[in-house]
């Protein structure tokens, strides 16, 4: 028998990123260290085109600027990108409800992807709601 005793330190917090109420998207302190985001990163953000009901994003962090990469910027120890205009075409209730994103490490077609999976909660309750509950 060979025993692996777990870290404590590899499950301090969990990645998260939220829409703020400015349509920025801000990375929790958990997800700004486990992804080593910098301000000479990038990232380019994705959707499902084979499911409109998917209101997850697929993102790829990138080491260089391109034309289909959102800059990475920093203001104090925090990290955001400016979203505001891809929310709003997205038609996300950003303001009218919290959204944010639990972010999962996976891998799609042999490419490093983090899927950012979508949730709601009311402002009112914060009852916190996600694609798959029944709403009914």
């Amino acid at each position: 028998m060979e025993i692996s005793f777990f870290k404590p330190k590899d499950f301090e917090g969990n990645m998260k990123a939220t829409i703020h109420i400015t349509g920025k998207l801000g990375f929790t302190d958990a997800a700004i260290k486990k992804i080593g985001l910098n301000e000479k990163k990038g990232i380019k953000i994705g959707h499902n085109t084979k499911d409109k009901n998917d209101k997850n994003l697929y993102v790829v962090f990138t080491e260089e600027l391109d034309e289909d990469t959102f800059k990475i910027n920093k203001a104090g120890a925090y990290y955001y990108v400016n979203t505001k205009a891809l929310f709003d075409s997205m038609e996300l209730p950003y303001r009218a409800k919290r959204v944010s994103f639990d972010i999962i490490p996976t891998e799609i077609g042999g490419i490093k992807v983090y899927k950012f999976m979508y949730k709601e909660k009311l402002k009112a309750d914060d009852k916190e709601t996600d694609d798959d509950d029944d709403l009914s």
